[in-house]
């Protein structure tokens, strides 16, 4: 019997997630809805707002759920 199930890769570092993410100016952050970290999106930003380690993983979801 084989193990044919597929499985995603592990999660990049925080610092290469944050590399990727374009500052934005200064202000308020709004904070992550899922974890609850800041983000580096503006506290008025209209949406879901996600930290840069969560919208990589939310991806990953998507990416291998089919």
């Amino acid at each position: 019997m084989s193990d044919e199930t597929q499985q995603c890769d592990v999660a990049p570092a925080v610092d290469a997630v944050a590399a990727l993410t374009p500052a934005v100016g200064d202000g308020p952050r709004a904070d992550c809805v899922l974890c609850g970290e800041p983000t580096e999106l503006p506290a008025d930003q209209p949406g879901v707002t996600l930290c840069p380690v969560c919208a990589w993983q939310e991806a990953q979801r998507i990416a291998c759920s089919g």
